[in-house]
């Protein structure tokens, strides 16, 4: 893959020289863990392709969704513990076949300093999940669960580009921290309402969701 050709229009062309010297592709499979809790940070990775889930974990394993990456994006968390050398403290699964950039770690403070383009890309990253973040945290504190389930199909048809979603309904519990049966009624409630159909797995979603 032409990485200077992909993002000439974003990065110097010596910092580009330096991605194509130092960076590798990734090949990850749907459902593989890419990093877990805990996890020593070794690269920052860019999405080539596919989509990448966020989340946080407790000590009992309940998992909070934070947010998605998506192509051309990174995530902010592994910035700031690859830079200040902390383990990790999301855990970021492929949602379906991915394409990464894998970045050194060891490069990222030096082209902070040496390429605008890299800390701006950098800035843009942490803002942007910052502000995911904070809707996060909006809807668990001010949303009705029902609010957060309609945000929650709307985001994953935005970043999926598609109305047709394949979900088990205990994969929404497991992301909105909620039980199956909760879940179930609410999406039974949502296809009486005609604001979506439900298959086997698959969630279609309507105009008037």
């Amino acid at each position: 893959m032409q990485i200077a050709e992909r993002y000439k229009n974003i990065f110097e062309p010596e910092l580009l020289q330096e991605m194509e010297q130092n960076a590798r592709i990734m090949e990850v499979k749907a459902n593989e863990v890419i990093i877990e809790i805990g996890d020593s940070i070794k690269v920052t990775p860019i999405l080539l392709s596919g989509l990448i889930r966020v989340s946080r974990m407790d000590e009992e394993r309940n998992e909070i969704l934070l947010y998605y990456i998506s192509s051309d994006e990174s995530c902010a968390m592994t910035f700031t513990c690859c830079m200040q050398e902390y383990p990790s403290e999301i855990r970021a699964v492929a949602e379906e076949d991915a394409t990464l950039l894998a970045i050194p770690i060891s490069l990222m403070d030096e082209w902070m300093h040496k390429y605008p383009t890299w800390k701006s890309f950098v800035m843009k990253t942490i803002r942007l999940r910052f502000h995911e973040l904070l809707k996060t945290i909006d809807q668990i504190a001010f949303q009705k669960l029902d609010e957060r389930l309609i945000h929650f199909l709307k985001e994953k048809a935005h970043v999926t580009n598609s109305t047709l979603l394949t979900l088990s309904h205990d994969q929404i519990a497991h992301d909105l921290a909620s039980s199956r049966v909760v879940i179930s009624r609410l999406l039974k409630k949502l296809e009486q309402e005609k604001k979506l159909i439900l298959y086997r797995n698959q969630i279609k979603l309507l105009k008037d969701l």
